[in-house]
C-alpha cells in the first residue's frame, strides 16, 4: 500500500473487509521520497515494473537487509531492454534500485528463477508505449504466473502466449475496474492444513477457494501423498491425521511450502525427498540450508541437496532454534514445536507479522501453547 500510494494510487482501507483502490490510469507519479519495501520482495519486484511507467523523474527503492541481498537484476535488465532505465546502486543486482521510465516495448529474454520477474513484466507491459515480446527460457513457480494471467484476463488485458515460454503483449492498453472477493491464502493456510496431518489432530481451515488459481493449493495433494485424510468442501478444507509415509514431492511450483513440508517429513515413516526447488534459496533466506540447519538442531536426520532436501523419519526433541527473519520458517518451526515433548524457543518470532500477524492466536485456538516474549 505504501509503495503504490507513493506511485499515485488512492487506497481506502477504512472498511477492513473491503478495500477501494483508484489507480493512476497508467500515469505513475514521481514519488516524493525513497520507497522502502521493508521485507517484501513481491512489492519490490512488481513495483519496479510499475515505476518503469514514469513519464519523467525517478523512483528509488530500498528495503531491509534481506531485501538488499535478494536479486532482482534480471528483472531490471529486462525492463531496461523494454525502454526504461533500471539500475542497482550496487554491483550485486539487488536493492537499492533507481528507476526511470518510460517503457517503450520491444523484446527481452528473462530467466524467471522467481515467477515475480515475469509477473512484474506482464503487469506493466500492457501500459507501455509499444508492443512487447517476452521470452522466458526458465520459469520457476509457474502457478503464480497463472494467477497473474487470470487477473489480467479479468481486467480486460489482451495478450498471446505459447505455454509459459513466450508472451506477446500489445501496448497502449488500459486496465478495467474489478470488483472481486479475494480468497484466503493457501500459502498461509499450509501451516494449519499440515498441522491437521500430525499426531491425532483434526483441523478445518475455512475461507479457502479450491477453484482459485493459487498454486499453493497443491498442498492438498502433498498431504494426500503423505497419507493424511483430506476432505475438500466449497469453502473449507478438513485434514485429519493418519499414519504418514514418506514420499517424493516436486515443489518447483510451490517453494513457499518447503519449510512446512520439511517439518511434516520428519514425522513420516521412511524417507521423503523435497526436490526441484532451487529458488527456495532466493527467498527471505536460503530456506533449504536454514531448514536443514534448524530442524537438525531439533534432531532431524536431514540431508541438503542443491535443489531440495532428503529427510528421514526423526525423533525430534525441543530446543532453541532461529527463524532467520523468515516468516515461513518461523511458522513451520512453531508447528513442529507443538509435537515435541520438551519446550522449544524460536528466536525471531516477530517475522510472522510479514504475512500472518495473528498466527500465535490461531495456533492457540487449536490448543497450541505458544508464549510470545517481548510483545
Amino acid at each position: 500500500m505504501r509503495a503504490y500510494r507513493a506511485l499515485g494510487a488512492t487506497i481506502d482501507t477504512s472498511n477492513r473487509a473491503m478495500w477501494s483502490i483508484s489507480g493512476a490510469a497508467g500515469k505513475v507519479c514521481v514519488p516524493a521520497n525513497v520507497i522502502d519495501v521493508a521485507n517484501s520482495g513481491t512489492t519490490l519486484r512488481i513495483a519496479l515494473g510499475s515505476a518503469s511507467l514514469l513519464r519523467s523523474g525517478i523512483a528509488v527503492f530500498t528495503g531491509d537487509e534481506q531485501i538488499r541481498r535478494r536479486p532482482a537484476g534480471p528483472l531490471a535488465n529486462s525492463l531496461t531492454d523494454l525502454g526504461a532505465h533500471v539500475r542497482s546502486t550496487g554491483t550485486n543486482g539487488c536493492a537499492p534500485f533507481v528507476v526511470e521510465g518510460r517503457l517503450r516495448g520491444g523484446e527481452t529474454v528473462i530467466e524467471a528463477v522467481t515467477s515475480q520477474y515475469l509477473t512484474s513484466l506482464l503487469m506493466c507491459t500492457p501500459l507501455a508505449n509499444g508492443d512487447s515480446l517476452i521470452r522466458v527460457p526458465l520459469l520457476n513457480e509457474a502457478p503464480y504466473a497463472a494467477i497473474t494471467l487470470d487477473w489480467l484476463d479479468r481486467q480486460g488485458i489482451v495478450l498471446e502466449h505459447e505455454g509459459m515460454s513466450e508472451f506477446r503483449v500489445p501496448g497502449r492498453q488500459a486496465y478495467q475496474p474489478v470488483d472481486r472477493r479475494i480468497p484466503g491464502d493457501f500459502s498461509s493456510a499450509t501451516f494449519f492444513l499440515a498441522a491437521g496431518a500430525l499426531g491425532d489432530n483434526d483441523v478445518t481451515s475455512v475461507g479457502l477457494d479450491v477453484n482459485d488459481t493459487q498454486g499453493d493449493k497443491a498442498v492438498i495433494d502433498y498431504l494426500r501423498a503423505f497419507g493424511a485424510e483430506v476432505d475438500v468442501q466449497a469453502d473449507r478444507i478438513r485434514v485429519a491425521a493418519r499414519t504418514l509415509t514418506g514420499c517424493e514431492l516436486d515443489l518447483n511450483g510451490t517453494p513457499d511450502a518447503l519449510p512446512m513440508m520439511a517439518v511434516l517429513s520428519c514425522f513420516a515413516k521412511g524417507s521423503t525427498r523435497l526436490v526441484n526447488v532451487p529458488q527456495a534459496r532466493l527467498k527471505e533466506t536460503d530456506r533449504i540450508a536454514v531448514m536443514r540447519e534448524e530442524l537438525g538442531r531439533l534432531g532431524a536426520r536431514i540431508t541438503e541437496l542443491e535443489d531440495g532436501l532428503i529427510i528421514e523419519e526423526s525423533a525430534l526433541h525441543g530446543g532453541d532454534v532461529d527463524g532467520h527473519g523468515d516468516h515461513r520458517v518461523v511458522m513451520a518451526l512453531a508447528i513442529a514445536a507443538t509435537m515435541l515433548p520438551e519446550p522449544t524457543t524460536i528466536h525471531g518470532y516477530e517475522a510472522v507479522a510479514i504475512t500472518y500477524p495473528g498466527f500465535a492466536e490461531a495456533l492457540a485456538s487449536l490448543g497450541g501453547a505458544a508464549t510470545v516474549v517481548g510483545q
